[in-house]
């Protein structure tokens, strides 16, 4: 097994294109639980990367995946919104076999085992014949895997429904020739995902309890029997999924293992997610530097949005907010750059004024706790909260309400999204202990950076209620809060 999921969809030569070749070569048939806990044990010898591009669940979530895999389990991933719940999901692929033997009958739904064919046609196809007369085609781990979101999920759609023009052609109702099977049945020796699980219809899930536990189904009154090796795995949030009468209790039972995910347990960990998550480019002919205290600044607006009593905890911040907001600052920073013709653009405080474009949906409000706040007002209260957090931890105190009295001595500073870096240095002329703070954030010589740190000053002093703002049209005025 490669540490990696192939792209490639040709069929390598030299395989076996019959069953005598295939015998001959030692190929055994196993099942596909069988498959991923053999090829997941060969990863762990060799210590590979199990989950790659996966960040944070290294000691949680990915140990709970391994044993249940070594189990033989079906799997249920439960957390809230955007935390890697599908992604993990389509990686369980990795431990397939890269190539699969099936027959190569056209007349068969599903790619059968070349040695235990389930359908009638692949029966018919290996029943009394020669083993060198026994086509075999090859089936890629990649097209073995298959996902569906369970809003909208009709019964047909997953297990399967009579099709009149085979009762026409002369099959009986209660043959399988008669069924157009669905997506589960199609996934025969491969893995079947179903996203939101409680929002699947208890008729869907009925079947699909039935159809793994049983090995038969009713499709219209018509019992039909299925000798599947199908490997199920699901994904919830936790508040519908504990609701009573969401998910049947049957099928709760049938699920092996239950997967806990999470948000990132600290700050720098959700950095290192949202930078790969937005895959930006920040070179180019208008490179983008991002301070660190940008970034923290980014993470933290979720960290407070999730700890905010305006927010619906059970709804959760998905990392995608998150990676939104850093776009957008790194966006807005490049617009400046280009437009005032600066060699690097560096994200500024000002940026922070268009995540409001981002953050709309979201944000799901308590409508409980959020006392006709809406969402605008909901993300200001957070920005500043992760600003003023930010700042405490970076900034020292010293000198700060040193500051704040020079601007209680009548000083107005205006800042903005297109004031050129240049010109920072000069507002800062008439309060130059502010100067002198942002150098000790970031002593750099580049006047785009200097002008990051200045505002980053100024909007700590005002998170932290020493100095007021007030903002208009991509500038921010600061002035004395008395």
């Amino acid at each position: 097994m490669t540490s990696t999921l192939d792209t490639a969809r040709t069929t390598p030569t030299g395989l076996p294109t019959n069953l005598a070749e295939l015998r001959a070569s030692g190929w055994a048939s196993r099942s596909v639980k069988e498959e991923l806990r053999s090829n997941l044990v060969r990863a762990l010898e060799q210590g590979e990367p199990l989950f790659p591009g996966i960040v944070g669940f290294d000691d949680t979530v990915i140990p709970e995946i391994v044993l249940g895999i070594l189990a033989g389990h079906d799997l249920l991933f439960l957390g809230e919104k955007g935390q890697a719940k599908s992604r993990l999901m389509r990686l369980l692929p990795r431990f397939l076999d890269e190539w699969l033997p099936y027959l190569d009958v056209p007349e068969s739904p599903v790619h059968e085992d070349p040695e235990s064919p389930i359908t009638g046609p692949g029966r018919r196809a290996v029943d009394g014949v020669d083993p060198a007369d026994i086509p075999i085609a090859w089936w890629h781990r990649s097209d073995r895997y298959a996902e569906r979101l369970a809003p909208g999920t009709k019964f047909a759609d997953l297990i399967g429904e009579i099709d009149p023009a085979r009762i026409v052609g002369g099959a009986s109702l209660g043959a399988e020739e008669a069924i157009s099977f669905g997506l589960v049945p199609r996934m025969h020796r491969g893995i079947f995902a179903m996203n939101e699980l409680p929002d699947l219809d208890e008729l869907v899930q009925t079947g699909l309890f039935n159809i793994l536990e049983e090995r038969d189904v009713q499709i219209r009154g018509y019992p039909v029997s299925f000798e599947l090796d199908v490997t199920l795995v699901f994904s919830a949030n936790p508040s519908t999924f504990n609701r009573s009468g969401k998910v049947i209790p049957q099928l709760k039972d049938r699920i092996g293992s239950t997967i806990r995910t999470h948000y990132p347990e600290d700050r720098a960990t959700g950095i290192e997610i949202t930078r790969q998550e937005a895959d930006l480019d920040l070179g180019g002919d208008h490179p983008v530097r991002v301070p660190p205290f940008m970034d923290a600044i980014i993470e933290e607006i979720s960290l407070a949005a999730r700890r905010s009593p305006y927010v619906d905890h059970e709804s959760g911040v998905s990392a995608r907010f998150a990676v939104a907001n850093w776009r957008a600052m790194v966006a807005s920073a490049r617009r400046r750059g280009i437009m005032l013709g600066e060699a690097s653009a560096v994200p500024r405080i000002c940026d922070l004024a268009h995540l409001h474009s981002t953050a709309v949906g979201k944000l799901e409000l308590d409508l409980m706790g959020s006392h006709q706040l809406d969402e605008a007002r909901v993300l200001d209260a957070v920005v500043a909260e992760a600003v003023s957090t930010v700042f405490k931890e970076i900034v020292d105190d010293d000198g700060l309400e040193d500051i704040a009295s020079i601007f209680g001595k009548g000083v107005r500073i205006e800042v903005g999204d297109l004031v050129p870096s240049s010109n920072y240095a000069a507002l800062m002329d008439r309060v130059p202990k502010a100067w002198t703070k942002a150098m000790e954030v970031n002593r750099a010589d580049d006047p785009a950076v200097r002008a990051s740190c200045v505002e980053f000053v100024l909007a700590g002093l005002h998170a932290t209620d020493r100095i007021s703002r007030s903002q208009r049209f991509g500038k921010t005025l600061y002035e004395s809060s008395e």
